[in-house]
């Protein structure tokens, strides 16, 4: 069966923006009894070019960027409804309104740990997918160490041939010399000096989003070119470039879904989606074909 999203953001006490149509998505699957089927996400679709003049062409779009658009696209659409209630119930006499239009925000917000009393908090997303990297940085004249935090939603990693995760991990957090033309200023010296660099995870998020970084820019052909190593996943992570005031830093993550590009070049292309489901182990996800199902062993490569 082929199955059709509509809007159902009245519903939710919404009103229609990217959020609620990506609920309408889940929420077709969820009520759905098939097996087997496909879901339309052509109202998702309508709503992201409506918003957004970028998809509004036939042009390709980086997984990635998405990803990053969608996750702030979320914040921006519940704080935005936030502001909406809280004029809403200043002007309202009655509490049955308000009970309707924050049911949604609430089952999410308390879902993850949130308040009831605060039902629009963006907080839930941040728990989710938010955590703390720490840049540690050394002066290699006085010895005084800084440090520099920042928040992210997802990891970038370089890739080099023949690798894993692991090994680009390690990478990531490899020392860097800052010297020459970049020398690291040093307040407590007083000026340019030479330092070692290096990124450590502070804070853990709850769901590991890896950016592999395929598409790399080449000073000799002055355009982007894919990058086509070989990766190895493992099926089950801990994050070892972690600093000494970490919480949880022996957290297991579990790999459960990758997204894969398809073609020569940056420019063109077509991306998948492999994800692990409970009862019927991976799963392919491609538009471009019918419902394909996949051994597990098949997703290392």
């Amino acid at each position: 069966p082929v199955l059709e999203t509509t809007d159902n953001s009245q519903n939710y006490g919404m009103q229609e923006s990217l959020f609620t149509s990506l609920k309408d998505i889940f929420e077709s699957i969820a009520a759905s009894e098939e097996r087997v089927g496909v879901v339309r996400p052509q109202h998702f679709l309508d709503v992201l070019r409506r918003e957004n003049e970028m998809f509004r062409t036939a042009m390709h779009q980086d997984a990635h960027e998405f990803l990053n658009l969608l996750l702030n696209e979320v914040v921006n659409n519940v704080e935005a409804e936030a502001n909406r209630t809280s004029m809403l119930e200043a002007d309202a006499d009655s509490e049955s309104s308000t009970a309707t239009s924050t049911s949604l925000a609430t089952t999410l917000a308390t879902s993850v740990g949130g308040s009831a009393k605060t039902p629009y908090s963006t907080r839930w997303v941040h728990e989710l997918f938010e955590g703390k990297l720490t840049s540690e940085t050394e002066c290699l004249t006085c010895e005084k160490k800084s440090q520099r935090d920042e928040a992210f939603l997802d990891l970038s990693v370089d890739l080099e041939q023949h690798s894993s995760v692991t090994s680009c991990l390690r990478k990531f957090s490899q020392e860097e010399m800052l010297c020459e033309r970049n020398k690291f200023h040093c307040d407590n010296c007083g000026g340019l000096q030479e330092a070692e660099k290096r990124m450590k995870i502070k804070r853990l998020p709850r769901i590991l989003a890896l950016h592999l970084k395929r598409f790399k820019y080449t000073e000799d052909q002055q355009r982007l070119q894919k990058l086509f190593h070989r990766v190895v996943y493992p099926y089950y992570l801990r994050l070892f470039n972690t600093t000494d005031d970490a919480e949880d830093p022996d957290r297991l993550y579990e790999l459960y879904a990758v997204v894969v590009h398809i073609g020569g070049g940056p420019y063109h292309g077509h991306y998948v989606a492999i994800i692990k489901t409970e009862d019927r182990g991976w799963l392919l996800f491609d538009d471009a074909v019918s419902y394909t199902h996949l051994r597990a062993h098949e997703t290392e490569a």
